[in-house]
């Protein structure tokens, strides 16, 4: 029997998004791996470079003054207030990209969509980390990750610059039996585990917060990289990374995706397909010859 997936226009079904408002204080500085921050609206802090980015729902210029005397090393920049939306370039809602329909999770108060047998959901929070699947190279490596699975059985991927989790779990739904999902953020690691757990994927993927330099020599049949060019260029000199039968690079803009490409004809490693956004975003699907 066929199911049927419930109408995006049905809005006035589910219950908002919990974030809604988001109040941004810039810093100067990193917090000890140690501190903790308390309370209900406190969402999240992402971390780069020597910089911190602390979320909350509501203003909170008491809490982060006290966040601040107690680390003399850190310094308010600027603080933000913006909607979520704002934040993640679009609004969150369910989105259809192939065989993917992506749900937040407090819509349809957060239980699974009704889909066709054909069509795989994935209970998506990205929290204030990006990696909604608005993005093109989110969108163009979902496809990839079909092309991928359409042709071969993966038993093994990795995920490297995993943010939200959205393209491990997409490998997983695919039939993937395990999956490494990498992110040097550890917000962003924190994120992926949330959605892991959300969607009862806890045994076939295993997030970790690292380096993807690290974990590149780990067995797998494929790998996903939608990372920073910086950290893709040491990847594609790496043997460990020429180990692997499939994969998917993405994030790479024109010199940068001119440059991989370059690194992967040296390295017996065929093109499959291509994917440019206004010329601009560039992924690739390939596979070892």
């Amino acid at each position: 029997m066929t199911k049927t997936i419930h109408s995006f226009k049905d809005r006035e079904e589910f219950t908002d998004n919990p974030y809604q408002e988001l109040y941004i204080y810039y810093l100067h500085g990193r917090l000890k791996p140690g501190d903790k921050i308390y309370g209900s609206d406190f969402i999240g802090n992402w971390q780069e470079d020597d910089f911190s980015f602390l979320f909350f729902s509501k203003p909170s210029p008491d809490e982060v003054s006290k966040i601040i005397s107690s680390n003399p090393g850190l310094a308010l920049l600027d603080e933000f207030h913006m909607t979520y939306d704002q934040w993640q370039g679009g609004k969150t809602a369910p989105e259809k990209i192939g065989r993917f329909v992506i749900v937040p999770p407090w819509r349809n108060n957060g239980k699974k969509m009704n889909v066709c047998q054909k069509e795989l959901t994935i209970l998506l929070d990205p929290g204030v980390v990006f990696g909604n699947g608005l993005h093109t190279t989110t969108r163009d490596c979902l496809e990839a990750l079909e092309i991928v699975f359409l042709h071969d059985c993966i038993e093994f991927a990795i995920d490297l610059g995993t943010g939200t989790g959205i393209l491990a779990l997409a490998a997983s739904l695919l039939g993937c039996r395990s999956t490494l999902a990498v992110d040097f953020n550890f917000l962003a690691a924190n994120t992926a585990l949330r959605n892991v757990r959300l969607n009862s994927l806890g045994n076939r993927i295993l997030v970790t917060q690292g380096r993807a330099e690290d974990f590149i020599d780990s067995p797998s049949d494929l790998v996903i990289a939608n990372i920073h060019y910086d950290v893709m260029k040491h990847l594609t000199v790496s043997q460990d990374f020429y180990n692997k039968k499939w994969f998917i690079l993405s994030g790479l803009l024109r010199s940068q995706a001119r440059d991989v490409s370059f690194n992967l004809s040296q390295n017996r490693i065929s093109i499959i397909k291509t994917w440019k956004c206004d010329g601009i975003w560039h992924t690739f699907l390939g596979k070892k010859d």
